[in-house]
């Protein structure tokens, strides 16, 4: 007998896959916004929080699918995503016809579409939606979330995703999300290294790192808090744990990189920024904060590590 094909205006029991740093906060969401929450992750311990609070264990992914309504993956890497899909027991053995499935990691834009391609033969809408925030946002559910698709899907599973982040929307079709993420960690890296020439260019000119941030916060660069990213860990040198690992900057730089280059346009400091981190991956720094790519400024100019007091860093930006 053929399974019966779901019924998508009835979104009521979620899975979730990946209960990382990022899912953790966002499993948690699910759970205190009252959702039916099915779990799973390569590790069972991780699972336990959310089981003790009411979830459900799947041993599989595609136990995971045969009992929900919609799938949510929040995992580190392309190659995590094609592997959950696939296999005996993977997500695609357990699917129904008219499912859906939202992929919160970041991934390559062809790599999302391929899976697209391949999820439609089953009946399946596979959405990509990157979120950005970090642990701390997915925990207090302040998230962006940028959904490529279909837009019907979208609006059907819209609060489900505002359960997740504040800044849930619909960014086009497939691959758009990822685009949009792509673009905004490529910027954030591009930006924290010119951030990192002009401390480092003041502080060999004779100011005091303090002093220095101080002061250009209350630029008109500086008003617009773009400055703040360095604040909470490459200023006081607090590296680890990390907040967000320098090798997933890496590949997030290196997949934006290759959207540009697949679309014809230039991205000279893109690839500049893309070598600094090959540089700082090649020193062994993957597992420790994104931000430390920016030591090796600090070495080129012949400077240690600011160390700055955190409790002052936190002073100066009430003053300014």
């Amino acid at each position: 007998m053929m399974e019966p094909e779901y019924d998508r205006r009835n979104v009521v029991r979620i899975g979730f896959i990946g209960l990382g740093l990022m899912g953790r906060g966002m499993a948690g969401s699910l759970l205190k916004g009252g959702h039916a929450l099915t779990v799973h992750d390569l590790r069972r311990e991780a699972a336990q929080p959310f089981l003790d609070q009411g979830a459900t264990w799947a041993d599989t992914p595609k136990a995971l699918a045969e009992g929900v309504d919609v799938v949510f993956t929040s995992l580190p890497k392309p190659a995590d995503v094609e592997g959950v899909a696939g296999g005996e027991q993977g997500l695609a053995a357990g699917f129904r016809k008219g499912m859906a499935w939202f992929d919160l990691s970041t991934n390559a834009v062809d790599a999302v579409r391929s899976m697209h391609a391949q999820m439609a033969l089953l009946g399946v809408d596979f959405m990509d939606a990157p979120v950005s925030g970090g642990p701390a946002g997915a925990a207090s559910g302040k998230l962006a979330i940028w959904v490529g698709g279909d837009r019907a899907v979208y609006d059907l599973c819209k609060s489900v995703l505002d359960t997740m982040g504040d800044q849930a929307r619909y960014v086009g079709e497939i691959g758009a999300g990822s685009i949009a993420k792509l673009v905004h960690n490529l910027a954030a890296a591009a930006m924290t290294q010119v951030l990192a020439e002009g401390m480092t260019i003041g502080v060999k000119a004779g100011l005091e790192p303090l002093q220095l941030y101080e002061a250009i916060r209350a630029g008109a660069m500086g008003r617009s808090r773009s400055f703040d990213i360095i604040h909470r860990r490459w200023l006081p040198a607090q590296l680890d744990p990390p907040n967000f690992e320098l090798q997933l900057l890496h590949k997030d730089v290196k997949l934006a990189v290759e959207l540009a280059r697949q679309v014809g346009v230039p991205a000279r400091l893109s690839q500049m920024a893309l070598e600094e981190l090959s540089e700082a991956m090649n020193r062994g720094w993957g597992r420790r904060d994104a931000q430390s790519v920016l030591l090796l400024q600090q070495e080129r100019s012949g400077l240690p590590p600011f160390a700055e007091p955190i409790e002052a860093i936190e002073a100066a930006m009430k003053r300014s």
